[in-house]
């Protein structure tokens, strides 16, 4: 992860660990509707409803992007 997401990252986790499904697209590069589409397959990070609003807890974005990563040198 860059120094520019990981203070990102960072504060979040600070303010709000909570991010919506339109933060979590623009977090991960993706636009909404591929996240709201992975949602519905099962395939996307662990996400949770509150109210109305689907929410995606930080933690789980990165672990879910870290267990996506391929290629190059992870260790």
């Amino acid at each position: 992860m860059d120094d520019d997401a990981a203070a990102r990252a960072k504060a979040a986790r600070e303010s709000c660990p909570f991010l919506t499904a339109k933060q979590t697209a623009f977090h991960l590069g993706i636009a909404r509707s591929t996240l709201k589409a992975m949602r519905l397959a099962g395939k996307g990070p662990r996400c949770r409803r509150h109210g109305r609003t689907w929410r995606y807890h930080i933690d789980d974005i990165e672990a879910w992007s870290a267990a996506n990563a391929r290629g190059g040198d992870h260790g």
